[in-house]
């Protein structure tokens, strides 16, 4: 098997455990993998050194890093015959954390070896690819903000948070699908091809990634009043309970708000068009995964 190592120095995880690369670098010898790593020097770095990996034959091609780092490899692999590998390192981890691999570094690494490629859908938003969630309004101002940051995690995200909500304003929406429409106002919308953010924040309860359809998710207020009972409901996994939640699902959406304006795919910002296109790729992404249970017949 040959194998590619992409790494983002400049991560903060990475940053702060230099160990990790030689970590990295041990594990590639001891297995006797034809693979080297390749770092990251620059935004969208990490999707050219994987489309290289692509022409230099690579079957296995590996991110280490967070979810920025995950979207450029895994954005160059749609379609292709490689399988991606994800050493997730970042702040969320969401889509780690939704297959499993959200244990020590080591056990990451490890499931390179013994776990099994998994076919999972993909998702794309105006043609931006995201793998985990995409989202408007509050949802992509707060990534604008937390990007910004230099140092970041959990409480730094709830800081952000807290300090932005009184602030922002709802807007409002019209979204379609291909079973309904609606028109609403909305504090956030997001749309999961996961079940979660990240941190096991779950913002699609019982959303599958390889089951052909998205989860689209309307927060319409959030307020003082309700901001903690909400955040509860997000890590409690009973966020449709609440009253200022809808949920949809569908294989593609169609989001029309006021005006051109920030959209978030897996945690990073683009401004694009007032109107927004979300759409599953079905089946489009292989990914090294940990071995499901077996189910036992009674």
């Amino acid at each position: 098997m040959k194998a590619r190592f992409i790494y983002n120095p400049r991560s903060g995880y990475n940053r702060r455990n230099p160990r990790l690369l030689e970590y990295a670098k041990r594990f590639i010898a001891t297995h006797d993998l034809d693979a080297r790593l390749a770092p990251t020097e620059r935004p969208r770095h990490a999707t050219e050194l994987a489309l290289q990996a692509l022409e230099d034959g690579c079957d296995l091609v590996v991110a280490i890093g967070g979810d920025g780092t995950m979207n450029e490899v895994a954005s160059a692999l749609v379609g292709s015959p490689a399988v991606f590998g994800l050493i997730p390192c970042g702040s969320g981890n969401g889509l780690g954390r939704h297959l499993g691999l959200a244990g020590t570094t080591e056990s990451a690494f490890q499931t390179l070896l013994d776990g099994e490629p998994r076919v999972i859908d993909t998702g794309s938003a105006n043609g931006i690819r995201f793998f985990n969630t995409m989202g408007i309004g509050f949802d992509a101002e707060i990534s604008d903000r937390f990007n910004r940051l230099s140092s970041r995690g959990l409480p730094a995200y709830i800081r952000t948070a807290l300090s932005t909500i009184l602030r922002f304003r709802r807007q409002a929406y019209i979204i379609r699908s291909e079973n309904a429409s609606i028109a609403t106002d909305a504090f956030i919308i997001s749309v999961a091809n996961s079940d979660q953010y990240g941190n096991d924040c779950f913002i699609a309860p019982g959303a599958s990634v390889d089951d052909g359809r998205l989860n689209l998710t309307v927060m319409k207020s959030i307020h003082v009043l309700n901001v903690v009972p909400m955040a509860l409901r997000l890590f409690t996994k009973s966020i449709d309970q609440s009253s200022s939640v809808q949920r949809m699902v569908g294989t593609h959406f169609v989001i029309e708000r006021p005006a051109p304006g920030l959209i978030h795919t897996d945690g990073e910002t683009h401004m694009t068009d007032a109107r927004v296109d979300v759409t599953i790729h079905p089946r489009s992404l292989r990914i090294m995964a940990p071995p499901r249970p077996v189910a036992v017949s009674a």
